[in-house]
């Protein structure tokens, strides 16, 4: 059973939907007393990623994990061909899907007029699920088998709704975005975000007012 998670980036999380899915397979092997298959992770990302890390937490997880034979990573866009035909069973993917690999050359060069704050706040923005089953169904390469709603803080502690960490969340989010868009400028918008929300006390105010919805989709190939 091969499985590959495009998008993988580095450090601690790097590995947290490929180890759901094994433990998964494996959790459903011992209820139905069947044994489990062997299991080839894949983790793919841009060239550029980190992959020292990675490569250590691949060898932890084969070690750990019975149903694991083989693991691998597999650098590249996935926007590009990158595996044999018909040789995936589950490919997972989580918020990589809604930019691009790479910012397009004509916006890099500063040579279009999305180039400039107005223009990206007023783009900036989720698919509601209707619109994204539609765009999902007219393209015709998946069908749909479940699709979920939630804001993932509904059961966060207040008293972990910090300010540090709303900004770490929004950096790990957001930051191949905003770099790419307005420049290396990360460190001073942390600094700045967490500053202001600090002293005026209004990260729950802004929380309430801007409410978070995470899209969860299950593909199957059409």
């Amino acid at each position: 059973m091969m499985i590959v998670d495009l998008g993988c980036s580095t450090g601690p999380n790097a590995l947290a939907l490929v180890s759901i899915t094994v433990e998964a397979i494996h959790a459903n092997c011992l209820q139905f007393q069947q044994p489990p298959p062997e299991v080839c992770v894949l983790l793919n990302d841009l060239p550029e990623n980190d992959f020292n890390t990675v490569v250590k937490s691949l060898v932890t997880l084969r070690q750990s994990s019975d149903p694991v034979a083989v693991t691998g990573i597999t650098p590249g866009s996935f926007y590009e061909r990158l595996f044999t035909s018909e040789s995936l069973h589950l490919v997972c993917s989580s918020n990589s899907l809604h930019w691009l690999s790479k910012a397009p050359e004509d916006l890099t060069k500063n040579l279009i007029p999305a180039y400039d704050i107005d223009e990206h706040s007023r783009h900036e923005r989720l698919f509601p699920c209707k619109e994204l089953r539609e765009i999902i169904q007219e393209e015709g390469s998946f069908s749909i088998r479940e699709m979920r709603a939630h804001d993932p803080r509904t059961d966060m502690n207040n008293a972990l709704s910090t300010p540090g960490r709303f900004t770490r969340f929004l950096r790990a989010l957001f930051e191949p975005v905003l770099v790419q868009h307005f420049g290396d400028v990360m460190d001073e918008f942390v600094k700045t975000t967490e500053r202001r929300w600090v002293l005026e006390g209004s990260l729950q105010e802004e929380r309430a007012r801007c409410p978070y919805a995470m899209l969860v989709v299950s593909l199957a190939k059409a």
